[in-house]
């Protein structure tokens, strides 16, 4: 498939949906707005709190709950939301559309994800929020806790590669299986955040809501060079 063909298909997906995605854009960005300032306030610490101290042994918070095969499974899927691994997938989703000539959409998905983690730097340090010190961390951490880094760019990265790849499956099963599958690894990452002890529930929750909000709002500005005229030539249907 062309990038002619590409675009055009993503224009008329997003022409169906806008409406939807504006919507969602502005309720996710009341949400976070909301939250930080509710977690400002230290409105939400008795929640963050009791949820960290609810997943470790009451006779020793150095202890999660769960057999002990369960924090090395956790381990192993929050590194899916790790820095190096979501770089090493989005550089080679990149290639790949670079190779397959879809630039264009190789220039979203790099701008998308290159761009949410500008976003999330910002927050992190216009917020400044101190990582949990409720239960001993089971992961070492160095950064500053609100929005969670992980729950915000596998938002970003796994959801961006999702719309892009749905809007060139025509089967409606696909796409929702597409964007299933991109939710389902944002979450257990978020999840997992929280069962190491390095994120409080409003980390996580900030961190879903704000990249999900960038991935729609890279999508609505896309919209603008998508609602144009495309032309498809016979070398394109090739």
């Amino acid at each position: 498939m062309s990038v002619v063909r590409l675009w055009a298909s993503l224009a008329r997906f997003q022409r169906k949906y806008r409406l939807p995605l504006v919507v969602l854009v502005c309720g996710g960005w009341l949400l976070l707005e909301r939250l930080t300032s509710e977690m400002l306030e230290t409105e939400t610490q008795a929640f963050d709190e009791l949820v960290l101290l609810g997943l470790r042994s009451k006779d020793d918070l150095s202890v999660p709950l769960g057999p002990s095969w369960l924090l090395h499974a956790v381990r192993d899927v929050n590194s899916l939301g790790g820095l190096t691994v979501l770089a090493i997938i989005t550089i080679l989703a990149t290639l790949y559309m670079m190779v397959a000539r879809q630039r264009i959409a190789a220039a979203f998905l790099l701008f998308s994800v290159l761009g949410g983690q500008v976003i999330s730097s910002i927050l992190k340090l216009g917020v400044a929020r101190p990582r949990p010190t409720t239960v001993p961390h089971l992961q070492n951490v160095y950064d500053l806790s609100y929005p969670s880094g992980h729950a915000m760019m596998s938002a970003v990265t796994y959801l961006t590669i999702a719309t892009i790849l749905a809007s060139i499956e025509k089967d409606r099963r696909r796409q929702i299986f597409l964007f299933a599958s991109a939710i389902f690894l944002t979450i257990a990452i978020g999840l997992c955040r929280l069962y190491l002890g390095v994120h409080y529930p409003s980390d996580v929750i900030a961190g879903w809501c704000a990249g999900s909000t960038w991935v729609l709002c890279c999508w609505l500005g896309a919209g603008r060079r998508l609602g144009t005229p495309v032309r498809v030539t016979a070398r394109d249907r090739e």
